[in-house]
């Protein structure tokens, strides 16, 4: 058994607890996926959506390299929220405040049709929420044409670093500005393509306007 992954630098801003690393993976809806293919890295950021233990991704059944991780090769999902600019003293001490998480270990394919389809559905209510009772079901084809692959979340095989505040004190005054710019993401109203013009807004965008960039 391999010792948990630990931070070296700054390891203040470390935090261990499993709750943290979800409400990182909750925040957001694209991370960073990086593996090796061939010797060279190979990082792609993909749309996620946690599901309890396991964090779902997707993509087209023709991506090679796609493939290649989903056959086994070892994986890790690096997640980040930018919160803030800190305006320090000086160049060299200005900083940023952030939320951040990587997962490690092996994506495994759901091969069953059933299981694809319920992560698919798992998938597609963390981006537009209750939009499948609004359209199509997927068909059969759509199903078997997409690759459905798991992250378990194993304890110990994942990082999370947080950084929060403002500014640190100066060595000696100053009369430089020091603060915190603070930064956030919004979803601005939909904006219809012409053939739904007039057409009331469907309340799964509603509710992805409502929620910004969140999974949940």
């Amino acid at each position: 058994m391999t010792a948990p992954r630990t931070i070296r630098r700054l390891g203040e801003r470390s935090r261990r607890e499993r709750a943290e690393l979800d409400a990182v993976l909750d925040a957001g809806l694209v991370g960073t996926l990086s593996t090796v293919v061939d010797g060279q890295p190979w990082v792609v950021p993909m749309l996620y959506v946690r599901d309890g233990d396991r964090i779902l991704l997707h993509g087209s059944t023709g991506a090679g390299a796609l493939r290649h991780v989903a056959a086994g090769a070892p994986a890790a999902l690096s997640v980040v929220h930018l919160d803030a600019v800190v305006v320090a003293h000086s160049t060299f001490d200005s900083s940023a405040n952030y939320r951040s998480a990587v997962v490690y270990g092996t994506l495994r394919p759901i091969l069953d049709a059933e299981g694809r389809r319920v992560a698919l559905t798992r998938v597609s209510d963390a981006i537009l929420p209750g939009r499948e009772a609004e359209v199509e079901p997927m068909s059969a084809r759509e199903v078997a044409a997409t690759q459905v692959m798991q992250l378990e979340v194993h304890e110990g095989e994942w990082l999370v670093k947080v950084r929060t505040g403002g500014p640190g004190e100066p060595e000696r005054p100053t009369g430089a500005w020091t603060g915190v710019v603070p930064l956030r993401v919004v979803a601005d109203e939909p904006v219809p393509d012409p053939r739904s013009a007039g057409e009331p807004v469907p309340a799964s965008v509603r509710e992805r306007v409502r929620r910004g960039v969140s999974a949940v």
